[in-house]
């Protein structure tokens, strides 16, 4: 089984942080510590760049992230500020024209991540400065007019640097890591203005770099300074296997560790919502593809690795991401300044 490279894509001059696809799979944001974010599509039977947006940040571009309808790309910054891109145009896979409309301030430095619930209705960012924020879409000012963005909840529940922030995939949950090897899982509290950490995830040695979830959100990945992989289970109260749920809470409990597979660190895992391959991008150079075992249960489940791409970048690999509508196609992002796309496709 083998990975096919079927693009390298050029133009980012310094080292690429992150990529995120938009939801409809025919464009592909990626950032940079050239402070810089392009934009990719495929026309006829190659990828090219189709606009930059680089006028906006004053450091790297740390993370992007899509907005469920594809009209909006959010953008972290070290610069301490996120960015709001308005999608004016641009249908059926263009780029269109990109406006920043907003601009959140607030964090006090780095700012490491940016997500967008799955109603489009709430934004989580995060930061070296140890916070999570929420915020709500306040007005939808409809076309020609801002947006508005208003901070429902500052949360200071990590001691250390926050890494990454992830939303649910279905339900109004969201989820960070922290370089205080732990993962927090949080909740919106009962009146809907303010959010609550539900539950802590403790197990990783070191840093924890990168979460995904699964399609169903009933299962949670992460990765580590400490080279692992770990299986997160969502337990309910009342739950048939009598796991405990402490004042009510669902509780997460690791149920697989995947150890002995990487050399470096893990610095992002991306779970496929198509095909439930499961990606990792380590500080070895590699990417490396794993799928569950069907012999196993989810209460004990077992992952085989099935392929791994020796020196797939020059330098480390910081971040990768499944396209949502091509079964096997993953970007990949790198120190080495280049971003690549993968078709696995093979493998299913």
């Amino acid at each position: 089984m083998v990975g096919t490279n079927v693009a390298t894509l050029l133009g980012h001059k310094d080292r690429v942080w992150a990529a995120a696809w938009h939801p409809d799979g025919k464009l592909l944001a990626t950032c940079s510590t050239d402070r810089s974010i392009r934009l990719w599509r495929k026309e006829g039977a190659e990828w090219t760049s189709c606009g930059v947006l680089d006028q906006a940040h004053l450091r790297t571009v740390r993370s992007v992230a899509w907005s469920p309808d594809g009209c909006y790309l959010a953008s972290a910054s070290f610069d301490a500020t996120v960015n709001i891109w308005d999608r004016k145009s641009g249908g059926g896979g263009g780029c269109g024209d990109f406006e920043c409309n907003a601009t959140l301030e607030g964090h006090e430095n780095e700012v490491k991540s940016v997500s967008w619930s799955k109603c489009g209705k709430f934004l989580a960012t995060c930061s070296r400065d140890k916070s999570v924020w929420v915020w709500e879409v306040a007005t939808d000012g409809g076309p020609g007019e801002d947006d508005e963005f208003e901070c429902l909840s500052v949360l200071p529940s990590h001691s250390q640097d926050v890494k990454k922030v992830l939303f649910h995939p279905e339900e109004p949950l969201l989820a960070s890591a922290s370089y205080d090897n732990t993962i927090k899982i949080y909740r919106e509290e009962p009146g809907g203005d303010d959010w609550m950490v539900s539950s802590t995830l403790a197990g990783h040695e070191s840093t924890v770099w990168s979460i995904d979830f699964d399609a169903a959100g009933s299962r949670l990945a992460s990765v580590s300074d400490d080279r692992t992989l770990k299986v997160w289970q969502r337990y309910l109260p009342g739950n048939a296997q009598g796991v405990a749920t402490p004042e009510g809470e669902p509780a997460w409990k690791c149920v697989c560790t995947l150890s002995g597979y990487h050399e470096r660190p893990i610095y992002d895992v991306a779970w496929c919502s198509v095909t439930g391959l499961l990606a990792t991008a380590c500080g070895d150079d590699c990417i490396r593809i794993f799928l569950e075992n069907p012999a196993g249960t989810p209460d004990a489940p077992t992952f085989d690795l099935l392929l791994t791409l020796p020196q797939a970048h020059d330098e480390d690999v910081n971040g990768i991401a499944w396209n949502p509508k091509s079964p096997g196609l993953l970007a990949s992002t790198s120190d080495d300044a280049t971003v690549k796309l993968w078709d696995f496709s093979a493998m299913l």
